[in-house]
């Protein structure tokens, strides 16, 4: 059985467009109204059609693939950015290249260098934990290489961004948790160097000054691994139910250190009588006991966007010089861990 795959020339013929048309249109060229596109990528997909990166790589001289570097796959903000990474990509014609630095910076270094070594077109990357030195991607970048930071960003690299609003998605759900008259509210977050700690943190302690709630340091811990080592949580929680000060609530600041914090108070008894809100895209937070109140990101979005951004840089004819940097908003969605008198309530803010 012969198989026969789906052209630009079959797209052209169906829809009685010419080829260089329905090709820049799949490109997503400027040249193109926007009416032609949509007509162009909704018949395509209709299809399934998928374009030939080899044949494109040879036509082009690019390897038509691009290194995708995050913290870990098994993490439900980037398993559903992947998601967004490659929805976008594969459709364009490029292959995605996915490593994990399971927040090392050396691992991550190692990363880098392999995309590099391969080729890639560009580098889609969420900084990990750990990195501090910044030498190697600006090296990279200045020799050429495209660059987009997604989630975890930094200011040393002049290119784009995405990343989700961490400063408001921490006050809502900090301010929730006051507005339930909860006083003491502990944070527990990741490494101090990253871009989404500082953000989230900021966020936390705008809405204690608002509140007139003064900033006690003793209730922020820091888990520098974020949450991927267990003991990280464990030791964060017995340090604050062990303070002078004890929580009466919890705000926590990342994926894995919002689901493995809950499962800790749950070991300490103390989940009903703790205030509980976190960071985390989990889809199940409605089957946890109590029903989670959480910060989620836009993480789909977010890799769609910033997918996009490093296409354009790629594809670009002309040498970019002015960036953006991108913030998508959060969602509070309010459910009975949060509330003071664990009553059912599903909300969204």
């Amino acid at each position: 059985m012969r198989f026969d795959t789906v052209t630009i020339k079959d797209i052209a013929k169906a829809l009685n467009f010419s080829t260089s048309t329905v090709s820049r249109a799949l490109r997503g060229s400027h040249e193109i109204s926007e009416e032609t596109k949509k007509i162009v990528l909704e018949y395509a997909e209709k299809i399934n059609y998928r374009p030939n990166p080899v044949a494109l790589s040879l036509k082009e001289r690019r390897s038509r693939a691009i290194g995708v570097v995050v913290s870990e796959i098994a993490n439900n903000f980037f398993s559903q950015a992947i998601n967004g990474i490659e929805s976008i990509a594969y459709n364009r014609g490029y292959h995605v290249i996915i490593t994990q630095s399971h927040e090392s910076e050396e691992r991550e270094k190692v990363n880098v260098m392999h995309h590099a070594s391969r080729s890639v077109d560009g580098l889609l990357i969420s900084l990990s934990s750990g990195t501090v030195d910044l030498t190697l991607l600006k090296d990279l970048y200045e020799k050429g290489l495209p660059i987009v930071f997604f989630d975890r960003i930094t200011d040393e690299i002049d290119t784009h961004k995405v990343t989700a609003n961490n400063y408001l998605g921490a006050l809502h759900a900090t301010e929730h948790l006051i507005l339930q008259e909860f006083k003491k509210i502990a944070h527990i977050t990741s490494s101090p160097y990253l871009s989404i700690t500082k953000e989230r943190l900021q966020g936390y302690k705008e809405a204690l000054d608002k509140h007139n709630i003064p900033f006690n340091e003793a209730l922020v811990k820091y888990c520098n691994h974020g949450g991927m080592i267990v003991d990280e949580v464990e030791i964060a929680i017995k340090e604050l139910f062990n303070g002078e000060i004890k929580p009466d609530a919890i705000f926590t600041a990342s994926d894995r250190i919002t689901t493995f914090c809950l499962s800790e108070l749950k070991k300490l008894q103390l989940k009903k009588a703790t205030g509980f809100a976190g960071f985390t895209n989990t889809r199940v937070g409605e089957l946890f006991d109590p029903p989670m109140t959480v910060v989620q990101q836009p993480a789909f979005e977010i890799g769609q966007t910033a997918t996009e951004m490093l296409i354009q840089m790629i594809e670009s004819k002309r040498s970019i010089t002015e960036f953006e940097t991108k913030i998508l908003d959060t969602k509070l969605i309010i459910r009975k861990s949060s509330l003071k008198d664990k009553k059912p309530d599903l909300t969204t803010v």
